[in-house]
């Protein structure tokens, strides 16, 4: 049986949104915590002009493989065994990193090592593209981000909502520039970086 999410099917169009306007000049995406499979499969289907790579730790592969073996599309590719603090990461470059509800999951440390290694995986000029609950100022947007932080740190104390303050200094220091933050459904955003040139 196929693992599913209910929470991917409500946001998918409101991110599909989103990335048909970020990624109209792109062609490849790596997808950081590909999960259930389900947000590969809908936006390689509705952006045909992209090619998708998936990743995830391996316990979630099984899930991932009956997604795509189902949609059967040439532009969604088998997911890479990727704990961004344990695995070696890929050494192709690509136009865009998308990760979705990750970061609020991960611990601190994690969280360094996507942006350290995750902006080395982007080619000059590419996005990094990150969805989820964000806090500002160290604090939250609503009751109901409160509710689902106080949730998350009872099941480990050590994940919980990131302030965006802290992760836009590990951009800066990972040569990320910051472009948007973008409102979406649900007391989540849109926050993007983009790769500098380099001026070696």
């Amino acid at each position: 049986m196929k693992p599913y999410s209910g929470a991917c099917d409500q946001n998918r169009d409101p991110i599909l949104s989103v990335l048909e306007q970020l990624l109209s000049d792109a062609s490849t995406v790596l997808e950081v915590g590909t999960g259930t499979g389900q947000h590969a499969v809908y936006f390689a289907e509705k952006l045909p002009h992209l090619t998708w790579q998936c990743s995830d730790q391996v316990q979630y592969h099984e899930g991932i493989q009956a997604w795509l073996d189902e949609a059967e599309l040439s532009n969604v590719l088998p997911p890479i065994a990727l704990n961004v603090s344990e695995d070696k990461w890929p050494e192709t470059r690509y136009d865009a990193l998308y990760s979705a509800n990750v970061m609020h999951i991960m611990h601190w440390e994690n969280v360094v090592d996507l942006f350290v290694s995750g902006a080395k995986c982007i080619k000059e000029n590419g996005l990094m593209i990150c969805y989820g609950p964000f806090n500002y100022d160290g604090q939250y947007t609503s009751q109901s981000n409160a509710n689902f932080d106080q949730s998350l740190k009872m099941r480990d104390p050590d994940s919980g909502i990131r302030n965006f303050e802290d992760l836009q200094k590990l951009a800066n220091e990972n040569g990320l520039k910051f472009l948007h933050d973008i409102e979406m459904p649900a007391n989540n955003r849109t926050l993007v970086w983009r790769r500098a040139a380099s001026t070696t």
